[in-house]
């Protein structure tokens, strides 16, 4: 039934896309976007070992959805920003998802680097697509970012190193709510827009704040295994209206101590504590116990706890 609504939803896409008169056999050509949604600035990540060696530098596939070249702007920005901070960044139309894939293929036994795959709208389900195509060839994606997908997008395979969605469930062209395939292992993080009103489908993937988080995020992936040190937690939040976005990527479990509070532990890894409160299941004024286990957003590469960055510790990873 999954097949047979994508195919549907490819078909019409396509239909979509020869109106538009648009070549999409090569990439296009990046295009500035307006920013819409200012973000604050992110703390600093933990500064990786001297002796840490990084890998390749990844390839980014980006995809538009439907009309892309009139209402997914925001992906070609994004691959402008990309190739400015010198990775391999690359545009195309969701309708040709299957033919860049196989292309992609290729050039990984050519040359394995990490693979990264972004969409907006349609392109989302492309991208999912394109993974699914990776792990059929046994090969890992290191990052896949859907931007309000098609609701016929399918879960994320067990390939996949590192999810996030950013989605508004109530989205009639998008609003598609990405789960991970049973014994999915990687890293998983779901960000529900809906309450923010100044965020629609067709300028979902314009902020310019999150595409600076998505370009350092980016520039980690060379640095970072991708297993981190304890076992990722799957974080799904619905952010609030007054809020602004902080793309994590995964939780980890931490024991509390005696006297430990939401608004302490918010304090010391720098996250707001609704995202403690709702990672958990709790009030933010809810009472912790000593040993009791919390779960914490965190980044690929986190921010050191306030006490310890006079000194070397077990940061959360």
């Amino acid at each position: 039934m999954v097949v047979l609504r994508r195919t549907v939803l490819l078909a019409v896409g396509v239909l979509l896309a020869v109106s538009t008169a648009v070549a999409a056999a090569s990439p296009a050509k990046p295009k500035k976007a307006t920013a819409i949604v200012a973000l604050p600035s992110l703390p600093q990540p933990a500064p990786l070992p001297a002796e840490a060696e990084p890998g390749p530098s990844p390839r980014v596939y980006l995809f538009r959805g439907a009309l892309g070249p009139i209402f997914s702007t925001g992906m070609d920005r994004l691959a402008e920003r990309l190739t400015e901070a010198g990775f391999k960044a690359d545009v195309y139309e969701f309708t040709i998802c299957r033919l860049i894939a196989q292309r992609a293929i290729s050039t990984y036994r050519e040359q394995p680097a990490p693979v990264v795959l972004i969409g907006h709208s349609m392109g989302g389900l492309c991208s999912i697509i394109f993974a699914e195509m990776f792990a059929e060839e046994k090969i890992p994606v290191s990052l896949v970012i859907t931007i309000d997908p098609a609701h016929a997008t399918g879960n994320v395979p067990l390939n996949v190193e590192r999810f996030i969605n950013i989605y508004l469930s109530d989205s009639v062209l998008g609003g598609g709510d990405v789960v991970a395939e049973p014994g999915y292992r990687g890293h998983y993080a779901s960000f529900d827009l809906k309450q923010n009103k100044r965020v629609t489908h067709i300028n979902i993937e314009k902020s310019e704040d999150i595409h600076r988080q998505i370009v350092d995020m980016v520039g980690q992936l060379p640095r970072v295994p991708a297993q981190a040190q304890g076992e990722p937690v799957p974080l799904r939040y619905l952010v609030p209206g007054d809020t602004l976005v902080e793309l994590w990527d995964s939780g980890v479990k931490l024991p509390m101590r005696a006297g430990d509070t939401l608004e302490r532990i918010a304090a010391q890894y720098h996250v707001p504590v609704w995202s403690l409160a709702q990672a958990n299941g709790l009030s933010e004024s809810a009472p912790l116990t000593a040993a009791q286990d919390v779960i914490i957003p965190r980044h690929l590469l986190p921010a050191v706890p306030a006490q310890a960055a006079a000194a070397p510790s077990k940061s959360v990873r």
